[in-house]
């Protein structure tokens, strides 16, 4: 083999290895440990998370205006046209000055000759000065310091309920989404398991009509449930497939990773899942309570800080700076042209009139609070409501479970004895077909149910404040 031959065997394997698709990687959960992914990686959760953490640097940013505030400038000025100072011209003689307007002639230049002669013009600063100056503040007393810092801690606390709110919300989406695809899966499964049965009865009852006992009518009829069949299993697969892309969605994982999921619908129906111990279960503090309740001690803090505007606030203060100034640039930064100067005092500030704002303000809050009042009291009505319609439903949806329990036993019950009279001969094809797509429908039904019940026992779980 040439070389020729080796280079294009070289790139068609090369090709070939590409074109072979990539299996997407495959994860298998069960709903605890799909909730569990969800908290970790869900965007709400992640934010409200990132909300915690901005609160506590707000904390921190609060208390530093309560600490030594230090600050330190440098300046270097060029005078271009330095100020001037203008005395009478007696006075130019016992200082030593000169006449004019000094316009133009910077740097300490004479001023011109050509200036009236009752003034004297003396410049006022030299070509360059510079100065290195720091101040240092500290407060002493403000009403509205203490206030904010009890502010800030409290809008920690109200993030760490938002960020619980968050994580309940996302139990629930995942737990709905979670049962979604079980029993979209269960529906594909009940739609394959029935069109295997037809399967079967078809060639059953193709040999028969070969045979010439029974007519091409009964061939006909199961090819139409069939087909029928086919297209409610393609129906079920899509929305399995759906159903899965939004627990995918509302657990944060990526789309392109295969979610399998471990449990199964039947699983949910071996006992009664707590669906009578959650009837029975008592009301905890509900997180919209708390958060509502943080929220009126935000407004009432809000109040105390404007109300606190009323009182002086009292402060301390210090500057130290050095300065120095030449006619030359080179000459600035000498050690013995550098003078000190300093100082330090106390500041006392007393709001005297505002033009009524603060009070203006503070109706407003008080205004507010009773606002977040009465919003809280019309949630708690709305809590109760809502776990009185959450059990109701339970309540239902669980005598509805046990009656398509019943049906689904009954039906099976009626296809075998139908199935078995047609082996035998004494019953029709379509006797048969009908007992199946009975059978069919009370299964579907029952899992329906199942989910209903399912989905009533998170809303209650909810309701109750007890949802995990």
């Amino acid at each position: 083999m040439n070389l020729r031959k080796i280079l294009i065997f070289s790139v068609a394997c090369f090709i070939g290895v590409g074109l072979v698709p990539l299996q997407a990687q495959q994860v298998t959960m069960t709903l605890s440990e799909s909730i569990t992914y969800a908290l970790e990686n869900n965007i709400d959760v992640k934010n409200a998370q990132l909300e915690t953490l901005i609160s506590r640097a707000t904390i921190g940013e609060q208390r530093s205006q309560g600490l030594p505030q230090i600050n330190s400038t440098l300046e270097l000025t060029k005078n271009v046209q330095p100020p001037l100072i203008i005395l009478p011209a007696e006075a130019g003689s016992v200082i030593g000055g000169g006449g004019g307007d000094g316009g133009g002639n910077g740097g300490g230049a004479p001023p011109p000759d050509d200036t009236p002669s009752d003034i004297t013009v003396i410049p006022f600063a030299v070509n360059f000065q510079s100065s290195l100056t720091t101040t240092v503040e500290q407060m002493i007393f403000n009403g509205s310091y203490f206030v904010g810092l009890k502010a800030a801690k409290t809008l920690k606390e109200l993030t760490d309920y938002d960020k619980e709110k968050a994580e309940l919300d996302v139990t629930e989406a995942v737990k709905k989404a979670y049962f979604t695809v079980l029993v979209n899966e269960e529906r594909s499964r009940l739609v394959a398991a029935n069109m295997e049965r037809l399967d079967q009865l078809l060639e059953e009852t193709t040999a028969l009509f070969e045979e010439g006992f029974v007519e091409k009518l009964d061939v006909s009829r199961i090819r139409v449930q069939l087909n029928n069949l086919q297209t409610d299993y393609d129906k079920a697969t899509t929305a399995t497939e759906v159903s899965k892309y939004l627990l995918k969605i509302q657990m944060g994982m990526p789309l392109e990773l295969e979610l399998v999921l471990e449990e199964s619908l039947q699983e949910y129906s071996n006992d009664d899942n707590g669906f009578y111990s959650t009837l029975e279960a008592e009301m905890l503090n509900r997180v919209e309570i708390s958060q509502l309740e943080k929220n009126i001690e935000l407004a009432t803090l809000d109040l105390k800080n404007n109300q606190v505007q009323y009182i002086p606030n009292f402060s301390a203060f210090g500057t130290y700076q050095r300065v120095t100034g030449a006619q030359d640039f080179g000459n600035v930064f000498q050690a013995d042209r550098w003078f000190s100067t300093s100082f330090v005092g106390l500041r006392l500030t007393i709001p005297i009139f505002d033009g009524l704002r603060k009070s203006y303000v503070i109706q407003s809050n008080r205004l507010q609070i009773k606002q977040l009042e009465n919003a809280k009291f019309n949630t708690i009505q709305n809590i109760k409501l809502e776990e009185y319609q959450a059990k109701a439903t339970l309540k239902n949806s669980l005598k509805a479970l046990e009656v398509q329990k019943e049906n689904r036993v009954l039906a099976k019950e009626v296809f075998d004895m139908t199935n078995i009279k047609y082996q035998e001969g004494v019953g029709s094809n379509l006797e048969v077909v009908e007992a199946d797509a009975a059978l069919k429908e009370a299964e579907t039904n029952y899992y329906a149910a199942l989910y209903d019940a399912l989905i009533a026992k998170v809303d209650l779980e909810k309701a109750l404040g007890i949802l995990k």
